[in-house]
């Protein structure tokens, strides 16, 4: 057989090579490296209509039918410490069920408000940064060098992205500051721009230096594919096959959502071209070609939003509502909209448990997978969005493979701070960091070895 390697079959992105997914026949001809561990965060504006998120929370506004019997039954929280097994799903986290096993449910995870900003902005600004209050100096912001940026300092230096920032807003009405529509940040003041179109990820991730400079990257590639492809075992064939598939499936999808856009524009709407978008379609193109770029070594760590905060132009739920509605202004109705606002958090979980299922599928050099390297984490700045409290968060980490120790509802002491996770997190991802932004210590039953 003769020598096959990484450079030969691909001619690169922006002139850099793009890595392959693991193959037994490829890796043969080049020395073994360690698999390299990764960071997401999956951001959900709004908070979440708790009585379906939380163990314990259902009260006296109760949807009517099975839904609220489900809820009836969960009891109350524990308001101390607690660890117990998460063996029952609370109804928003019910498309978790699949994947109990490699997920955490974090509970009473804390941030501080800081006065004079508003309450979405910073929330969603601050999430990943949790700086102090009033430790920043000539800013309103307590808004510091965020976490994923602290974590690609040390695993994002031989990546082509350090990291990368997605964001399914597609809007282009500017009614909202930056600080409502970013979670990513350099440090204060200095935002890491999120990109909200497809195709220009696309082409950030994909465009090379050849004369035609957007010619679909898998054209590219499969010409030198073609005459090597007969190296390959059949075991490798299936997955080189199986991982140009996927890219034309996002090449498809955006071509889709392209064409419906330009037929859209041509009807005379109140809300704009954008508000009757397929939401779910537009939301997993975008996280598909992010969990791309963390399965071929384009960058280690993303962050992912799944809406902008306060973003009253609505969007299309399809599936869900017949129009399109505005979720920040749903969550301000929550008493006559319970139940519509329950399907979109669901629907977002949806989102999130679709991301789990690729990484999940996807196999790495030890026979681990994506998802076993990859610390992915849901949440939102927001405890409840009708009630814009900052304290007991929604948190999910899944994967994390052997490092983390699964399947389990760790409810922390009231008051802890989130920066504890982010702490924690952090050092998983091997920075010594003996502190981070608030933090008051790390939260240790997440960890498989302590």
């Amino acid at each position: 057989m003769r020598s096959l390697s990484r450079r030969k079959f691909l001619r690169g992105v922006g002139g850099t090579a793009l890595a392959l997914p693991w193959m037994e026949s490829v890796s043969r001809a080049a020395p073994a490296r360690p698999v390299a561990q990764r960071m997401a965060h999956f951001y959900v504006p709004i908070g979440v209509v708790r009585r379906g998120f939380f163990p314990g929370e259902a009260d006296d506004i109760i949807p009517k039918g099975n839904l609220g019997n489900v809820m009836k039954s969960l009891g109350k929280q524990n308001p101390n410490f607690s660890v117990r097994s998460l063996d029952q799903l609370t109804p928003t986290m019910q498309p978790l069920e699949k994947f109990k096993s490699k997920v955490n449910l974090i509970t009473g995870m804390d941030r501080t408000f800081q006065q004079g900003t508003d309450v979405h902005a910073q929330c969603a600004s601050c999430y990943l940064s949790s700086a102090e209050p009033y430790t920043i100096k000539g800013t309103a912001w307590p808004l510091n060098r965020t976490l994923d940026h602290l974590v690609a300092d040390h695993v994002g230096t031989t990546t082509p992205f350090r990291t990368l920032e997605f964001s399914c807003n597609s809007h282009r009405d500017n009614k909202e500051s930056i600080y409502f529509d970013n979670i990513s940040w350099y440090g204060t003041g200095h935002l890491a721009p999120s990109i909200r179109d497809p195709r220009k990820m696309y082409h950030r991730l994909f465009s090379t230096r050849e004369v035609d400079r957007y010619r679909d990257v898998t054209d590219l590639v499969l010409e030198d594919a073609r005459s090597l492809s007969k190296d390959l075992g059949y075991t490798d064939r299936q997955k080189f096959n199986e991982y140009f598939e996927s890219i034309r499936t996002i090449e498809t999808q955006m071509d889709r959502l392209e064409a419906m856009r330009a037929e859209l524009a041509k009807v005379d709407f109140d809300e704009p071209t954008e508000a009757h978008m397929p939401r779910g379609e537009y939301i997993r193109v975008m996280g598909d070609l992010m969990v791309v770029a963390l399965q071929t070594g384009l960058t280690n760590v993303a962050t992912f939003m799944v809406g902008p905060e306060r973003w009253d132009t609505p969007y299309m739920f399809e599936s869900l509502f017949d129009k399109p509605r505005s979720h920040h202004g749903m969550s301000h109705n929550q008493t006559k909209m319970i139940d519509d606002l329950l399907k979109v958090d669901r629907f977002h979980m949806e989102q999130y448990v679709h991301l789990i299922e690729k990484m999940d599928r996807i196999e790495q050099s030890d026979g681990t997978t994506l998802l076993d390297n990859t610390l992915f984490t849901y949440g939102s700045g927001l405890g409840d969005g009708s009630t814009h409290q900052y304290n007991d968060l929604p948190i999910i980490v899944a994967g994390g493979g052997k490092r983390v120790q699964s399947g389990q509802h760790i409810n922390m002491p009231e008051g802890t701070p989130l920066a504890n996770l982010w702490l924690t997190q952090a050092r998983m991802m091997g920075l010594d960091m003996e502190r981070f932004a608030d933090s008051s210590g790390t939260i240790d039953h997440l960890l498989a070895e302590r």
